[in-house]
């Protein structure tokens, strides 16, 4: 008889992948991989670089699965993988944007969507884009706080977790995030719609 991994809990899996059954990790990685890959995406806001840090930070978990503690949730411990493997791409993004002659990083306003549509498609998709960018814009640890209780609707306590900072913190930081993306978006005329 053989063990069917979709009634097992994370705790189960990640102890059957420990033990070598990799098949309990790709339940894992199933399980996961859309809050994942959301969560990235909304760091680096490129759905294909999100894509290659998926990949990354499921290999990454893979090589340490051995490191994972059981006693806290799956989820938690992959959501610090793949925020790390966000940071690291910002900050490899940031020296090749200084050392290159490339455009500046304000072109992610070419990505406008050129498709004919109704107006109001278009002005809603402007509009995200601009908050998109705006959310970009802000520091890592206000960023990060932003889409994990926002768009991820983590709760408090499972920010975090993620994050390794206490409950305040978690508080504090999405306060001064609301407040300074605020200020951001007042900011930017409208006529700077893609």
């Amino acid at each position: 008889m053989t063990l069917d991994l979709s009634q097992c809990d994370d705790h189960e899996l990640s102890s059957l992948a420990v033990a070598g059954q990799a098949q309990a990790f790709r339940e894992l990685m199933r399980r996961h991989k859309d809050p994942v890959y959301r969560l990235i995406r909304n760091n680096v806001g490129d759905p294909n670089e999100a894509l290659d840090l998926l990949q990354e930070s499921f290999v990454s978990a893979f090589g340490a699965i051995r490191r994972y503690d059981p006693d806290r949730p799956f989820r938690h411990w992959i959501a610090r993988i793949a925020l790390n493997k966000c940071r690291d791409w910002a900050r490899r993004r940031a020296v090749r944007s200084f050392f290159s002659l490339a455009r500046p990083i304000e072109r992610d306003e070419d990505f406008g969507s050129d498709a004919p549509g109704p107006a109001r498609e278009a002005e809603s998709r402007a509009e995200l884009l601009r908050v998109e960018r705006e959310i970009a814009k802000l520091p890592q640890p206000l960023r990060e706080v932003l889409i994990l209780r926002t768009i991820e609707e983590a709760s408090q306590a499972e920010t975090a977790a993620i994050l390794g900072i206490s409950e305040k913190a978690v508080e504090t930081r999405l306060y001064r995030a609301r407040g300074q993306l605020k200020a951001q978006l007042a900011a930017e005329p409208v006529s700077g719609r893609p």
